[in-house]
Parts: structure tokens; sequence; C-alpha cells
């Protein structure tokens, strides 16, 4: 590095992405910005790329606020996130949304965070907050909202529903972008879905869906989170449709955070042999140009946001930039910690297990439940590396169903009980505040004991993750909004880390047991879902009874 007054100058193997093109050179940059770049030959072999963008993500499942999220991100070399702040908004409206932006501001990152559609998610629970077509209309005065966040309600989208077209009329006017949110959805569907002003998805988790979104003009999110990953199977769009893709963590745990972010999509992009400037299009440049992010990309005159690795197969990032300043180097942060201000909106009791005991009905005609007179039972089926869910109906709770219970936070109810497959504890409970949408406290376990005493240790926090196992709890408080902790996000990673082993320590064979429990609540993704209200079915968008009388068993398992 060479220093003259105020100039800084880099020398290396520079990517210029958009004219797919690479050369020998040197970058100088000025108060922030690069003032030019020059073709020459230097003795360095190093490789100058522009940052890494998420391009879709929620930053309260990392469990950390924006600003430690920007801390650990920068090592892995991104440089900005597409930011859904659509968790804290259902806890604590637009005080939540200004609560992010403001964060975000203390530190050198690119945070670009949305407008919240879809908040409450749904009618069927119980959300600490709603975000209206005034609040979405207030936000785009604010040029650093920069678009509508994905529109969930694809159902109201689709039948026209009024307050949906208008939130989606809202962001046309202001010139955002709309994202989208529709699991599934395929043909004349997709279609329709897409000529209201939807724009991307990432929800696919099928070739196929992909390919119908594609072909009516939508962009494709590839997703490689915590516990949703979609890479697998959507990977050969980048050599089909590079054009329509970009990468995405959509939703990650801190300890997921720590080991990388979208370098880790690249790196394996350019493994499988996929075109290098069709791999950096997807995680550095159409992020840029679809959200009008204002991060540079390697231009003169743009904001000096760019990264060094050693080389372009492993990626392996040794410096990053953002305005100019230095921000990582050689895996450690420079980002220093600021104060983190609490807000939250927490507000039930306690319960016991007088308030999650089942009496399993009878039926009238046993001969038809063909199990002596007690109905059949409804459960939900959970898979590893989905979002999605499927159901089952049983004859009878054998050891690998367990209870599942959802404790609504905002006010003292009768917690909703259900019962659940997937989860493979064979000992034990785990409970989290951390329950998409609505964010209520979400629990699974072997016995009632062991469930109350997870979801109290929750209470009594005002928000966290636990465990209980043989009368002992363990818990990770997450005072923020009942959703993210106030520390050092390296801190934070490693105690959440901790209590993940413990988990799968009870027997989970689940890569994320957290964060699969997380969305057990997020009655938006099919099939079967429990809220606060009760057991949900997302493809038919109703309740559903857990006790199954026989003309109601269509599908026994």
């Amino acid at each position: 590095m060479s220093i003259h007054h105020d100039t800084i100058q880099r020398s290396g193997r520079i990517v210029d992405v958009r004219s797919r093109r690479m050369f020998s050179g040197t970058i100088t940059i000025s108060q922030g910005r690069i003032i030019d770049i020059v073709e020459e030959d230097v003795d360095s072999n190093l490789v100058i790329l522009p940052g890494f963008v998420d391009a879709h993500v929620h930053v309260e499942s990392s469990m950390i606020v924006p600003s430690e999220f920007a801390r650990l991100a920068v090592v892995h070399g991104t440089v900005g996130t597409v930011s859904d702040p659509h968790e804290i908004a259902n806890v604590l409206g637009l005080q939540g949304v200004r609560y992010m932006i403001d964060n975000g501001e203390k530190v050198p990152f690119h945070f670009a965070f949305g407008a919240p559609s879809c908040v409450p998610a749904t009618i069927f629970e119980t959300a600490g907050a709603e975000v209206t077509v005034d609040d979405i209309i207030e936000l785009f005065k604010d040029d650093r909202v920069k678009y509508l966040s994905e529109m969930m309600n694809w159902p109201g989208t689709l039948a026209g529903d009024s307050t949906v077209l208008a939130k989606i009329a809202a962001a046309q006017a202001a010139g955002r972008p709309v994202d989208g949110h529709a699991p599934g959805l395929r043909g004349d569907d997709a279609r329709r879905y897409a000529e209201r002003g939807i724009s991307t998805d990432h929800e696919c988790f099928t070739l196929d869906e992909a390919l119908d979104k594609v072909a009516v003009g939508m962009k494709i999110l590839i997703r490689e989170g915590s516990a949703a990953r979609n890479y697998d199977a959507l990977h050969p769009l980048l050599r089909t449709y590079p054009q329509h893709v970009m990468f995405c963590s959509d939703d990650m745990h801190p300890d997921s955070l720590v080991v990388g972010h979208i370098n880790l999509l690249v790196r394996r992009s350019i493994a499988l042999g996929y075109d290098v400037f069709d791999v950096l299009n997807a995680a550095c440049i159409h992020p840029v140009d679809h959200y009008r992010l204002g991060i540079g990309t390697l231009r003169r005159g743009e904001s000096a946001d760019f990264i060094i690795v050693d080389n372009l197969q492993d990626v392996n990032v040794q410096e990053t930039w953002i305005r100019g300043q230095l921000v990582a180097k050689n895996g450690v942060t420079n980002i220093d910690r600021t104060e983190t201000a609490i807000i939250n909106n927490f507000d039930c009791q306690e319960i016991d297990e007088t308030a999650i005991a089942v009496t399993l009905p009878t039926s009238s005609d046993a001969r038809a439940t063909g199990n002596d007179g007690v109905s059949r039972i409804r459960v939900i089926v959970a898979h590893d590396g989905q979002l999605v869910t499927s159901e089952e109906i049983v004859d009878n709770l054998t050891d690998d169903i367990h209870k599942i219970v959802v404790v609504n936070r905002y006010s003292t109810a009768q917690p909703a009980v259900a019962y659940i497959k997937g989860f493979g504890l064979t000992s034990g409970a785990i409970a989290s505040s951390v329950a998409h949408d609505s964010h209520n406290v979400v629990a699974v376990g072997t016995t009632d004991a062991d469930i109350v005493a997870a979801v109290n240790a929750v209470i009594r926090q005002r928000g966290g993750v636990s465990i209980s196992h043989n009368g002992e709890t363990d818990v990770l408080p997450l005072p923020v909004a009942g959703l993210m902790s106030a520390g050092d996000g390296y801190s934070v990673a490693a105690e959440y880390a901790r209590l993940d082993a413990k988990a799968k320590g009870l027997g989970s064979p689940l890569r994320a047991p957290f964060m699969t429990l997380s969305f057990m609540a997020l009655l938006v993704i099919p099939q079967l879902k429990l809220s606060d209200k009760g057991l949900f079915d997302g493809a038919t968008f109703r309740f559903a009874d857990v006790f199954v009388q026989p003309d109601d068993s269509e599908n026994p398992a």
C-alpha cells in the first residue's frame, strides 16, 4: 500500500466484472471514492474484485444487531446486504425498522433496508405491531429504504386484495422494486404474481419452479442459509439463466456467519465449473443494479467498495474495503463495536404444565378410527434444510413424535399445542422467541416439564433461545426485541454454538435445530405449522384440527 496525502493505492489483478475482463493494474482512492484505475504491469498476483452482496437477509436471524452483523460479515468479503427488517417490525413496527436503519448507520457497511410488506404476516397469529400502507409510504420518504420487502401474501396478490395492491402501488410510485415470496408457485399463477409487479423470489426449492418464474421475468435468489438450503437444487441456473441469478442467505445464525457468507457460494460455484464472471455477477453486481444500492463495482467515481482475494479458485479474502476504509484484513474485522440500545415488546407470564396438558379425545366410532376409539392425530413433519413441512396423520404418539408449543409473548394467553416429527430428540426440550413471523415463544420437547422449563427460561429473559434437560436450563438471552443480543457478535456466536451442540446432544440430527424450530410457526410456508392460535394448514390457509375424526382423515399415514 502506498499513501500520498489523502490518496490510497492498491495494485493487483483487477476484475472488471461488468466488462468480463481481468487486467493488471492499480486503483487510486481518495475521500472514499475510486478516482482512477490504471492498467499497468504490477508486482502482485492478488486479485481485486467488487465486494459481495447478500441479496436477501433478515439480519435479526443472526441474533446480533446490524452493527455487529457487519463486523462479522466484512471478514468474508461482504460489503452490503439487502436487508428485510420484517422480523423486528412484527415485534415493534416502525420503531423497530428505524432502530435497524439507525444501528446500521453506525458502521462502515452498506445496509439496504426494505419496507416490510406483510406485518403482521397473517391474521392467524398474534404479532406485536402492524405496518400499514401509510407507514410504507412514510418509509419510502427515506432514501435508505430501498425496496418493498418480500410480498408473502401471494394469495392476496393473486386475488387482487386492495391492501396488498396498495402496498405494491406505493413501492412503484416511489420507484422501488418489489420482492417476492411464493414457495411452490408455478405456471399461470407465477405469471399472474409477476404481473402484479413482483420482481424476485428467494423461496424456490425446485429447479422447475425457478424456471417457471424466470420465464415470467423474475430474478431468482439462490438461498443458502442456516436452515433453508436450496443451492444444490438451483445452481444449474448459473449456466442456463445467469442474468437472472443472485445469491442470498435469508436467515443465518451467528455461528454460521463466523464460518462464511456469500463467499462460500462463490467458491462452490467456481469449483463446479461455472463461468467466473457469471458467478461474480450474481454475487457482486446483480443485487447492486436491481436494488440501486449505490455500492461500488470497481468503476471510476464510485464508492471504493472492493475486496482483495488470493485467487479466483479458493477466493480467500485478504482485505475488505468499504467507502475507502480497510474494514477487514486477514480474517480480522477492523470495525469497532458500538453502543447498542435495548428495545423490546415482551409481556407474558410464565406457564405451568397444566397449560400444555393434553387429553386425547375419543371417537364415538371406534371401528372407523382403527385405534380403539381414539381419534387419529395430525402431525407436523419437519425436514432438515427446508422451511416447508409436510403432514402425517397417525394412530399413536410414537417416540419420534414430540409435543410442540407456541406461547403468545405479547400478552398472557392459553398456549397452542400440537405434535411434530423430525426433531429427533431423545430427551429434554428446546425453546426460542425467534419464531417467524410473529416471534412468539416456540418449543419442542420430550416431556411437559422440560418444555415448560425451556419456555419459562425464555420468558424470564424477555427473549432468547434455551435448552432444558434433567431439571437444568441453559439460555442465551436476546433482549433486543426478543430477537437479538446487544453483545459482541463473536461471543454471541460462541454461546449459540454451545447451545446448538447441546441441542444436538439431546439427539437431534438436524443441521440447525434452533433455526428449524424458528420456522415451525411460519404460517406462510406450507404445509403444516403452529401459531399461538392453533395448528395451521399453509396450503389451504385455514386452521386444522390436531385430532382428526374419521371423516377428516383423507391422508392417513
